[in-house]
């Protein structure tokens, strides 16, 4: 990213905010889209500065959206948009007291999916949406092996076929409750745990659809799918205010399986799409390969078996 422009949004930002306009920056984490740095004022204040370029450019809308519905979420001092590159100001949390646990997950996911869908998201994953994903990411494994890259991937082509064939059947129920805001990245590391209660981060791919993909996402997805972790998530999310539908069966499978098989799917989509798109960076075919198939092994053993 271009660090004068970003440089131009940290000033901008904390004038109008009515900060000092030149903090001292702190870098803190750093991605290849984005990066997080804590602003250090004059008096010993702080704030939180982070950027993004595209995708990731409509975070502060999901965090607007959030906190109208009463999620708690950092407070947004100010954003703006530069050439495609989102600059926010929020409110620094300081360190976590404790990590998150399934119950804080549950707590959270119930607030935030009273959040109902809305315009100022980009994207709306509904049956239709979802239906799309297998067949989107035949199209980026298409472009991946004309230029050579994803070459002896025909069992990636197989699985995806399987899915796509699928999708007719498996994507019903998908706009049943819980359905608007989705978190997408609803991980216990997006969950800041202070002294004072619960702040959700990290709105960077937020969504409309089914909050049951957020439930599907929180285990992570470094071990295989495992349908009870996920099952007992729901339960304690139902008890703790979440939709009861949660627990209703769609596309003729349990909340479980069809959350689950679909998570795999829409990020096995959005690793590929990445592989073209955002990084398109060689370098990372062997980490993306190795992923898309884990991803896409749960995907057809959940969706069709």
């Amino acid at each position: 990213m271009n660090e004068a422009t970003v440089t131009r949004l940290c000033t901008q930002i904390c004038a109008a905010a009515g900060f000092d306009s030149a903090p001292k920056r702190e870098p803190l984490r750093a991605w290849s889209l984005s990066a997080v740095e804590r602003l250090h004022f004059p008096g010993g204040a702080t704030a939180i500065f982070k950027y993004a370029a595209e995708p990731f450019t409509t975070e502060d809308q999901a965090l607007t959206l959030a906190a109208a519905y009463g999620v708690p979420v950092p407070i947004l001092y100010g954003s703006a948009v530069s050439e495609r590159i989102l600059g926010m100001v929020m409110e620094d949390l300081g360190r976590p007291v404790r990590e998150a646990d399934d119950r804080d997950g549950a707590e959270a996911a119930a607030r935030l999916h009273a959040v109902r869908a809305s315009e100022l998201l980009p994207i709306t994953l509904g049956g239709a949406g979802l239906r799309r994903l297998p067949t989107r990411a035949l199209a980026h494994l298409d472009y991946l092996r004309q230029v050579g890259r994803w070459t002896h991937t025909d069992d990636i082509a197989e699985m995806l076929t399987a899915l796509q064939t699928a999708t007719p059947a498996r994507s019903q129920g998908a706009e049943r409750a819980p359905f608007g805001l989705c978190h997408s990245e609803f991980h216990p590391s997006s969950l800041h745990i202070g002294e004072t209660g619960w702040r959700l981060l990290d709105f960077a791919r937020a969504f409309n659809g089914p909050g049951l993909l957020d439930l599907a996402s929180w285990p992570g997805t470094l071990e295989a799918a495992d349908p009870a972790q996920v099952g007992g998530l729901i339960d304690s999310y139902i008890a703790a205010g979440g939709h009861r539908d949660a627990r209703a069966r769609r596309g003729g499978l349990s909340a479980e399986d069809w959350a689950l098989g679909w998570h795999r799917v829409w990020i096995t989509e959005w690793f590929m799409d990445q592989a073209v798109r955002w990084i398109a960076d060689p370098a990372t075919d062997p980490a993306y390969l190795k992923a898309v198939r884990r991803h896409l092994a749960d995907a057809v053993r959940l969706l069709a078996p």
